[in-house]
């Protein structure tokens, strides 16, 4: 597997898929064609679809300006591609230069078609939660955050706090901020409605959940705005982890270095699921990127609380098993409805899955080698209206005149 640097990446959003994937491609070929003066980018797929909600052509246009480029959202389909696939074309006075197929996997990858990878080395010899089990057993190391730094280096740990950093900032700067999303929705912003609202009648468990759906949804709120977010493991997933962190720090007084033990942990998992299945909503539905958040924050939380291998297992795999099927339907293409709500929930839930694994460990029969393979089954054969390309579901019931 790769570094867990390549699960938490900083940037704008409010896609990975959409934003950063097709930027990063754009800088590639722009690089590699100085002699161009014009080019041609064709959208297929999810890019296709929900790339104007999704801001892909206006991030493309930004890249490859001051060159002239034509955006072509295609109704192509390419059966044997990546959902996100898009193709450039340079040209110098009407004749083609160069041609290129890329295809963005998810969480601000992209891959080079008919090439195996693009960037990144391989850093764990390990490729599944059992095969790192059996290796931390055999070296007696006790957490995954140990494993990380054996395999990465102590200088993973200045990069993670840039990423924790990265993360406070985003729900600072959301929790204060007001009005309207762009986009066309009306959406009003809610996480400092959430985070100040006072109830005479509050529990314990109805302020636990009232200030972690704050965090989530200032963070979530920002991506919507194009605010500047870390993908965990994408963009449109990533309030999960920072509000289930946060309110750990908050309330159990962790230190931002042991948080940081909780963000390497949360990375592995994150790691596996890309690896051996997919963290793309055009590929899998949402379970690949909001069901991959939980798993991430409930194992992060785990290894905080002191619990064992077992039990960080445990915690990441009933998270995603409660996520499996989840549909990707944005509303208009846009990172927003439902998708804003979905980041409290599933760092609620994250909670929920903590909690479990501290009782019920022993009693599990199910491995997350085998809910993430379930996942990835699941989301390849789930119709292609409920993977990002606002057809079905939610997306295709909502009027934005009039909600039905």
């Amino acid at each position: 597997m790769k570094s867990i640097r390549e699960i938490y990446k900083i940037g704008k959003g409010p896609s990975s898929s959409h934003t950063m994937g097709p930027e990063r491609a754009a800088k590639l070929f722009k690089a590699h064609n100085p002699d161009a003066d014009s080019f041609l980018v064709i959208l297929y797929g999810s890019l296709s679809k929900t790339g104007v909600g999704h801001g892909t052509d206006r991030v493309l246009q930004e890249v490859l300006s001051p060159i002239p480029t034509k955006i072509v959202f295609s109704q192509e389909e390419l059966p044997d591609s990546h959902p996100n696939t898009m193709d450039f074309f340079s040209y110098r006075e009407g004749e083609q230069l160069d041609t290129l197929r890329v295809e963005s996997v998810g969480g601000g990858d992209i891959r080079i078609a008919g090439q195996k990878d693009v960037e990144g080395l391989e850093v764990y010899v390990e490729h599944s939660f059992a095969e790192i089990a059996a290796f931390c057993k055999w070296r007696h190391i006790s957490t995954l955050s140990e494993y990380v730094e054996l395999n990465e280096g102590p200088e993973i740990w200045d990069f993670l706090m840039e990423v924790w950093d990265t993360m406070k900032n985003a729900i600072d700067e959301g929790l204060c901020a007001e009005g309207v999303l762009p986009g066309g929705l009306n959406v009003q912003r809610k996480a400092k409605f959430l985070y100040e609202q006072e109830d005479s009648h509050a529990y314990p468990a109805r302020t636990e959940f009232q200030k972690i759906a704050a965090y989530a949804y200032a963070v979530a709120e920002q991506n919507a705005d194009n605010g500047t977010v870390v993908t965990a493991p994408t963009c449109g997933a990533c309030g999960v982890v920072p509000a289930v962190l946060k309110y750990a720090q908050d309330t159990k007084g962790f230190t931002d270095e042991q948080i940081c033990r909780g963000l390497a942990t949360a990375g592995i998992i994150g790691n596996l699921t890309k690896s051996n299945a997919s963290i793309s909503g055009a590929e899998c539905g949402c379970q690949a990127e909001i069901g991959t958040a939980c798993s991430m924050a409930a194992a992060a939380l785990a290894e905080l609380y002191g619990q064992d291998l077992d039990q960080v297992e445990y915690a990441a795999e009933v998270a995603m098993e409660h996520h499996l099927g989840l549909t990707c339907d944005p509303i208009c293409g846009l990172v927003q409805i439902p998708c804003i709500e979905r980041n409290a929930i599933a760092a609620n839930r994250a909670m929920d899955a903590c909690n479990l694994s501290y009782f019920l460990t022993g009693s599990r029969t199910i491995s997350y080698d085998m809910v993430c393979r379930a996942m990835h089954e699941t989301g390849v054969n789930l119709s292609h209206r409920f993977r990002e390309t606002s057809e079905g579901g939610l997306a295709k019931l909502y009027n934005r005149r009039k909600t039905l």
